[in-house]
């Protein structure tokens, strides 16, 4: 009964404020035409006084007096087919307001609403949460907090966490289902990607770690091949991780969800020299007592380094060769391999703005009608690089 009562509270209020403009429409109109017929009296008792006086001949009063009457007539509503007419049009609105509008409401809400569901507070919920998945994960935290020794409620959650972005949340969930019910593919897969979603997209030490303990269990796996493959090309190991990435793909179906991502890999690493310490293949590489490595490729022993390195040691590392190569890039641009280097090694550091404006500086030093700016474009392309502008 009470829902009922508030429902024609609401419906009254709703009315009243839909009704006002017209009650005050109708009012504002109603002073109007009296301020109209006021002016029109003065100017009839004007036009006496000026008759009186001598300034206008009874010929100009009288005709002065007729148009006057007539517009008097006109506001005061003695001539229909000049007064306006917006009675009958409110009237027709207020009914619809008051009447068709109700109904129809309480029509649709007979037709698509439930009035007769009880209401579901929180805990009613939690007891039958559907598919209501915010519900669920309440429900399953709960649990946990009550028994975290339950193993399966923390690898049922995991991977729930880790789709809604709960990264750190998912980590904490992976390493418990695993140390509760031990290691499996599935388990370590899952710990290895979030903590790639933690280091947004870099394959640390620890990770690599994860994935081949991940490839001891069942070394086919493809997601943890892939993301071994990944640090490899991340480390500028690239000859390595087009092997290995090769290597998947001859394993994979030829209908693998994961075989064009494979694929394109293989191209990305495909264009540069096959090792990190083979010489250099640029101008710079004559000068007396000039590094023998590539620019930009990491020795054999900054391979050791980096691998003793945390995350975040390792990402300066990186971000220190590659300026390294940008440094030496702009003194000599004509090393066509250094910029597709210094191209791809922004884009895989997601500095898109450097990436495009070491594309605009390698076509100048190559443009686009010779073959090997027309590959700078083709590579830009495939890494989601803007080139608009870059041939300027």
């Amino acid at each position: 009964m009470l829902f009922w009562i508030l429902v024609a509270v609401l419906t009254a209020v709703v009315a009243a404020v839909l009704l006002y403009p017209l009650l005050r429409g109708a009012k504002a109109a109603e002073n109007i035409r009296a301020g109209e017929a006021a002016v029109y009296r003065d100017q009839l008792r004007e036009l006496d006084r000026d008759l009186n006086g001598g300034l206008i001949t009874p010929e100009e009063a009288d005709y002065a007096r007729a148009e006057i009457g007539r517009r008097l007539i006109a506001v005061s509503g003695g001539e229909p087919e000049e007064a306006p007419k917006p009675a009958r049009h409110h009237r027709f609105t207020e009914a619809f307001v008051l009447l068709v509008l109700p109904l129809l409401g309480l029509c649709l809400y007979l037709t698509t609403g439930r009035p007769n569901l009880p209401s579901q507070p929180l805990e009613a919920r939690l007891e039958n949460p559907g598919n209501d998945m915010a519900v669920l994960i309440v429900k399953a935290e709960r649990h946990l907090a009550e028994s975290p020794d339950d193993g399966k409620g923390w690898d049922v959650l995991a991977p729930i966490y880790l789709r809604t972005m709960r990264v750190n949340d998912a980590q904490l969930a992976y390493r418990n289902a695993i140390r509760l019910l031990g290691p499996s593919p599935a388990r370590l897969d899952g710990l290895a990607e979030t903590l790639m979603a933690v280091s947004e997209g870099v394959v640390t030490e620890e990770t690599r770690q994860v994935l081949e303990q991940s490839l001891t269990l069942e070394p086919d796996n493809p997601r943890a091949r892939f993301y071994v493959a990944l640090s490899m090309e991340q480390a500028g190991r690239r000859d390595e991780a087009r092997q290995a990435f090769e290597a998947l793909a001859k394993q994979s179906p030829a209908d693998a969800p994961w075989l064009p991502l494979v694929n394109q890999h293989i191209a990305m690493n495909g264009s540069a020299p096959a090792g990190a310490d083979q010489a250099a293949q640029g101008a710079n590489q004559a000068a007396p007592g000039a590094d023998t490595a590539a620019p930009g490729n990491p020795t054999q022993q900054d391979v050791a380094a980096a691998e003793s390195m945390n995350a975040g040691d390792r990402q300066q590392m990186i971000r220190g060769m590659v300026e390294s190569l940008d440094a030496k890039l702009s003194a000599d641009p004509n090393n066509f391999d250094g910029w597709v280097r210094l191209v791809r090694s922004y884009a895989v550091l997601n500095d898109k703005d450097r990436a495009a404006d070491a594309l605009k500086r390698g076509l100048a030093a190559f443009p686009p009608p010779g073959e090997q700016g027309s590959q700078l474009l083709a590579l830009a392309r495939e890494l989601g690089i803007a080139t608009e502008g870059a041939t300027q």
